[in-house]
């Protein structure tokens, strides 16, 4: 077929048009005609299995600056919270948890929100949509009187924000510390921390990390306190009372701050030389200790049944003993700085800290621990619902029953007479150094273990963690 000079030509500037369009496209790259995602609100919840709605979706928490001021005599909390946060997505909108306490305003990069409620959750609508990959802040100004929670979860005992009778006692685990201050609640969300707490004259104000500054402002106190590695929200605390405060150093150079309601009697346990002896020795067996500084907040709160590993300071519902102080220590490795990615996995948190009890009575010569283990295991019988709860995924309900805690640490010692001392004490810090600040699960701590010791593992942690019923003692002398 023959064509014209015009018709060419004609072709010819459209070839041309054609190859300059080609080339845009193959510069801008495959996907660019495509308009980004359009915003939309984060998930209300994280997905935990036990606790579906705690935590957020949306963005990732990286700083809480908290201001609280507490009046005693009425209960009443004044809160100012600023979290900043870098969104996960393009967000219209996210939500934090927050239980029962008004709020007064939010908002967001310095600009005033819309805000709603329902339940637990506080959803916030920035005036123009937050990128993905973008920092931002959002502030609420509330206050209220927060409420202890409680329930089966602690077996009948209150847990969160406990009135004493000269201030608070603050111990949230797993799901309080949205009593007191809007949050991405749930473990998987570690975020450092500024805690500023205002009180009566006379009282003193504990948290977590290093105090940064106290005194009096305004005939108050004040203590400002900084947590500057990463932490779940459960392990902060607020706590304030009379207290008899000590510091110092650990002989290994840790340094130590313990406070102590002076109310209390004195007992036969040095809560500051035992919290220094076993700081010093679990940072030699479960590798360096992970925080600035160490130490107790020892508290008269009878209604709380439980002492808590509050991160750098554990607290106290008054010490009962030794046993409960290196337990909640172990505590500042397995749980506070290694935390569970979901609840489910409790164990990596109360079996290691059960099973560091059994390492201090065998360091201090008193048992080993595999005399321990067989005397955990005879003492339970073959029937006893003990055996039928599932230590690796016990449910929410029995998340701290006798079986997480004690058939958690018979896995440890099982695995320990399998694979040998080496390899066994190459992997407790190996396992902390792994996961150092982050959150971790059951299966990674069964590859890590057979990474080691160059065995496979897999019925050992199903027979003593998954598997109802009474296992078998492995065979031993």
């Amino acid at each position: 077929m023959a064509l014209s000079r015009s018709a060419r030509r004609t072709t010819r500037l459209l070839a041309l048009a054609t190859a300059v369009a080609a080339a845009a496209s193959i510069a801008a790259g495959p996907g660019a005609s495509a308009a980004p995602p359009a915003a939309s609100p984060g998930a209300p919840g994280v997905g935990d299995t036990y606790f579906p709605h705690l935590g957020n979706g949306g963005f990732d928490a990286l700083h809480y600056d908290l201001g609280v001021s507490y009046h005693p005599d009425s209960g009443r909390l004044d809160g100012r919270t600023t979290l900043t946060a870098r969104a996960t997505q393009n967000l219209s909108a996210f939500d934090l948890d927050l239980q029962k306490l008004d709020v007064a305003s939010v908002a967001v990069n310095g600009h005033r929100a819309d805000f709603s409620r329902s339940g637990d959750e506080l959803t916030v609508r920035p005036g123009s949509p937050l990128s993905r990959g973008r920092k931002f802040t959002v502030t609420v100004v509330y206050s209220g009187v927060p409420q202890p929670l409680s329930g089966p979860i602690l077996f009948g005992s209150d847990y969160g924000w406990m009135k004493t009778e000269d201030g608070v006692f603050v111990a949230c685990e797993p799901n309080a510390a949205s009593t007191w201050f809007p949050s991405s609640d749930h473990p998987g969300d570690k975020a450092t921390y500024d805690i500023r707490i205002d009180a009566p004259k006379g009282l003193t104000g504990v948290s977590n990390g290093r105090l940064v500054d106290s005194g009096e402002r305004n005939g108050r106190a004040y203590a400002h306190w900084r947590e500057s590695r990463p932490m779940a929200p459960y392990l902060a605390t607020a706590t304030i009372g009379k207290f008899d405060v000590r510091t110092g150093t650990t002989p290994g150079g840790t340094p130590i701050y313990v406070a102590t309601d002076p109310t209390l009697p004195t007992g036969k346990v040095d809560v500051y030389g035992v919290t220094a002896a076993a700081t010093d020795y679990w940072s030699k067996v479960f590798g360096p200790y992970p925080f600035e500084e160490t130490g107790a907040i020892v508290d008269d709160m009878p209604k709380a049944g439980f002492s808590l590993e509050v991160q750098s300071k554990p607290v106290y519902s008054a010490v009962r003993n030794e046993t409960t102080i290196v337990h909640e220590l172990a505590h500042q490795w397995f749980g506070d700085s290694v935390s569970v990615k979901e609840w489910k996995n409790i164990w990596l948190n109360e079996g290691f800290a059960t099973y560091a009890q059994w390492l201090w009575d065998e360091h201090k010569g008193t048992k080993s621990a595999h005399d321990a283990f067989r005397e955990a295991y005879a003492s339970v019988p073959a029937g006893d619902e003990f055996w039928q709860i599932k230590a690796g995924d016990p449910q929410r309900d029995t998340m701290f029953s006798d079986t997480v805690y004690e058939r958690g640490a018979m896995t440890l010692q099982a695995l320990r007479e399998r694979i040998g001392d080496k390899a066994f004490f190459r992997l407790l810090p190996a396992w902390t150094s792994a996961h150092r600040y982050g959150n971790a699960e059951t299966s990674q701590f069964i590859a890590l273990a057979e990474k080691i010791s160059g065995q496979r593992l897999g019925d050992l942690f199903d027979t003593w963690l998954m598997t109802p019923g009474r296992p078998e003692l492995p065979a031993g002398k």
